[in-house]
């Protein structure tokens, strides 16, 4: 589809856009507009029936659901054409028939301001279907501003990545990640802001944008750490000095960091964040748990910035960075989603899920197997490794 029309803006219907797109797929026939069909065989199959049945039981009138239809699936000119057809239709039909079976001046009405009414209303659901496609033109690139598209490769990295949203009728929330190439190595941040709709899309957008300047500039990843809370309270008191009622967002986080001295080691600071699983041809492990705070209440009570640990990492060893739509996903029991155990198993039956592109697809695929596609919560699964030469196909995964 043109312009990558994927998304949807926050309190946007989606089923509206999904039910235009699937009902022009559904009209198309070998990239031909059938949609004039239906209303086709629906008007002859009138006509003939009233020329078949007697006298007493003319069924001619029911013409006028034949613009009716075509309201609902063709454009405005094929139904104004078809409105015009079914009024010409009803006066040749009621004229071959003896003045004392015609149905006369007032079916003619009737057929006559269905065709217009139905003319009417289809303009307005034209109009309606026009404003939806803008609007997911509109949230594309929303959504590439706050997640860009990252190229294969990008930092050095082998990366998949799927977002999925829990709310039909949003599709932007405040899940985010990236990753930042720089002279001093490449860095990578996973977050959760906490709430949905536009204000977490903003505060999310607002971490973003210091990560990729912090994360390319400076030297030390405490002082990117330092950075994003700095940014996390300067977007909050900004959005309280307008008086709005979402100033007190916060945002769990894992910032990582594969240094260019060290290629067996990845180092790693924790914002409240559930810690990345680290998923290898030996099995899984997860990494020690931090004990830093979320982004934004480190100052509220006097608490320091996490630290940063330096972690072994065996070649082709990928980690696993999920949010907690992933983590809190329940069953019809509610019981949660047990990700490592379930990672472990299939990297047992098949050491290729361990590469990201296939751990991210395994990663969602189960869970919304697990909790029955009926998601709590935003979900992020994203994967990265250090590049392993001679392996493409990296990449942002279908959502």
């Amino acid at each position: 589809m043109k312009g990558g029309r994927r998304q949807v803006l926050d309190r946007l219907p989606r089923a509206g856009h999904k039910d235009a797109l699937q009902r022009h797929q559904l009209l198309r026939v070998r990239r031909r507009s059938v949609a004039w069909v239906p209303p086709a065989l629906l008007l002859v199959c009138i006509a003939a029936a009233d020329y078949n049945t007697t006298g007493e039981f003319r069924i001619i009138s029911w013409i006028v659901l034949v613009p009716g239809i075509a309201a609902a699936i063709c454009g405005v000119w094929g139904t104004a054409v078809f409105g015009v057809l079914a009024l010409v239709t009803y006066v040749l039909a009621d004229a071959a028939w003896s003045h004392q079976y015609q149905t006369g001046l007032p079916d003619f009405i009737l057929v006559a301001v269905g065709g217009v009414l139905a003319t009417l209303a289809c303009a307005v659901r034209v109009r309606g279907e026009r404003r939806m496609l803008h609007m997911r033109d509109i949230a594309e690139t929303t959504r590439r501003t706050v997640l860009r598209p990252l190229p294969p490769g990008w930092g050095g990295l082998d990366h998949a990545a799927v977002y999925l949203a829990a709310d039909s009728m949003a599709r932007v929330g405040g899940d985010f990640y990236d990753i930042q190439p720089g002279p001093h190595g490449t860095r990578v941040l996973l977050g959760d802001v906490q709430g949905k709709g536009l204000g977490a899309v903003e505060a999310a957008a607002a971490l973003l944008g210091t990560f990729r300047e912090a994360g390319y500039h400076e030297a030390e990843l405490a002082t990117v750490a330092d950075r994003l809370e700095v940014r996390i309270r300067r977007h909050r008191g900004h959005t309280a000095a307008l008086g709005r009622d979402d100033g007190d967002r916060f945002a769990t986080a894992a910032l990582l960091a594969f240094p260019e001295d060290d290629g067996g080691a990845v180092d790693v600071v924790l914002f409240g964040h559930d810690p990345p699983l680290v998923v290898g041809l030996h099995g899984v492990r997860q990494l020690p748990p931090g004990d830093g705070l979320p982004l934004g209440l480190v100052e509220l009570v006097g608490a320091g910035l996490p630290p940063v640990h330096r972690v072994p990492l065996a070649p082709g060893e990928t980690l696993l960075l999920t949010t907690d739509g992933v983590t809190e996903a329940r069953d019809g029991d509610g019981a949660f989603y047990p990700l490592a155990e379930d990672v472990a198993r299939a990297v047992a039956a098949d050491p290729r899920t361990a590469e990201p592109r296939r751990l991210v697809a395994f990663v969602r695929d189960r869970t919304l197997r697990h909790c029955g596609g009926r998601l709590a919560d935003d979900t992020t699964v994203f994967a990265v490794r250090r590049r392993v030469e001679g392996e493409a196909g990296n990449g942002r995964l279908q959502s």
